[in-house]
């Protein structure tokens, strides 16, 4: 439930998103968050009100006279999206869900070390997004980062050096924050992460094997 989460998107992350700044792989954060938190929801329909109000004080620009038939005449040609039926059960959120074209039994997860698994998700080059699965009690390698790590907890919960996280918060990690998240005991943590850039480990293993795993 979106009052449980504590942990939320930035105002800087939301402004992006509003105005359409954000890599493929950022905006898929923002979307399955928002789909969570009515708080973060509220802050993003406030910032696209802001944004249409700067648009109505723009110059117009001029169209073709027959701009509007031709919408039209797209419109129906195109092909009907079947509604998709909504699931408060899933684990991953409607947005993640449709991203991916189903739920967590139609991830193909690859092993990654110490039980920990991943599943790439095919995203433009900005910036790269994956889900993680993390067995309960297990821990990923410490490590820094090179720039913006964004972590959304859908299943489970993590702790590291910043707090906890449960489903629907959000770690935001900068080029200052060293962890070593470590899922909670009792229940496998599943999240989706993305990154701007590749992470820093500090074991040699991990930085290691860290070309073949592209994180």
């Amino acid at each position: 439930m979106t009052e449980l989460i504590k942990h939320h998107l930035t105002d800087t992350l939301l402004t992006a998103y509003t105005a359409g700044n954000l890599p493929e792989a950022f905006n898929l954060m923002v979307a399955t968050h928002l789909s969570l938190c009515d708080t973060c929801r509220a802050q993003a329909e406030a910032l696209e009100a802001v944004g249409g109000c700067l648009l109505a004080e723009c110059g117009t620009e001029a169209m073709a006279a027959d701009a509007l038939e031709a919408t039209f005449a797209r419109i129906s040609t195109g092909t009907a999206v079947p509604a998709r039926r909504r699931d408060s059960c899933s684990v991953l959120p409607q947005p993640l869900r449709d991203y991916v074209g189903g739920d967590v039994s139609t991830i193909r997860w690859k092993p990654v070390g110490m039980g920990v698994r991943q599943a790439i998700l095919p995203t433009s080059n900005a910036a790269s997004a994956r889900l993680l699965f993390i067995p309960a009690g297990a821990a990923v390698p410490d490590h820094g980062h090179r720039g913006v790590e964004l972590t959304m907890v859908l299943q489970g919960a993590f702790s590291d050096e910043m707090d906890r996280f449960a489903r629907g918060d959000v770690e935001v990690a900068d080029e200052e924050l060293e962890h070593m998240p470590v899922a909670d005991p009792g229940e496998d943590c599943i999240c989706l992460a993305v990154t701007d850039a590749p992470l820093r480990f500090n074991s040699w293993i991990p930085r290691l094997v860290q070309p073949f795993l592209r994180i």
